[in-house]
């Protein structure tokens, strides 16, 4: 019986997992997450130690009447995407912090690609 209960216990724990939560940087005392503006991170954060900026393609989803190529990269090119490193000093992961459209999108720790 008491083998039986802690199978149901286990697996509604597995069930109930944790949720997904979107990453944010912490500094100075202060959060900066998903949908921050590039002035409030650098009025919280101060200056990253690097900046990139590249122009991403975009892809449309084809509608009733698509816009055929070479005319959708006229149009619409690419769209202005920027990463800032931050370094967040010994024992702490590299923070990147990936804008497009001058919001934050996404913050990711670390080295690993994206």
């Amino acid at each position: 019986m008491k083998c039986l209960l802690r199978i149901c216990l286990a697996a509604v724990l597995g069930l109930g997992g944790p949720a997904a939560h979107a990453e944010s940087l912490r500094c100075n005392g202060h959060s900066a997450g998903e949908g921050d503006s590039r002035l409030s991170v650098l009025y919280k954060c101060g200056q990253p130690l690097l900046k990139d900026s590249y122009c991403a393609p975009v892809y449309y989803v084809p509608t009733l009447y698509p816009v055929p190529e070479p005319f959708a990269s006229i149009v619409v090119p690419c769209q202005q995407v920027e990463e800032w490193l931050y370094d967040r000093g010994p024992g702490n992961l590299m923070a990147t912090v990936r804008f497009r459209s001058g919001i934050v999108q996404s913050i990711r720790y670390g080295r690993e690609p994206q």
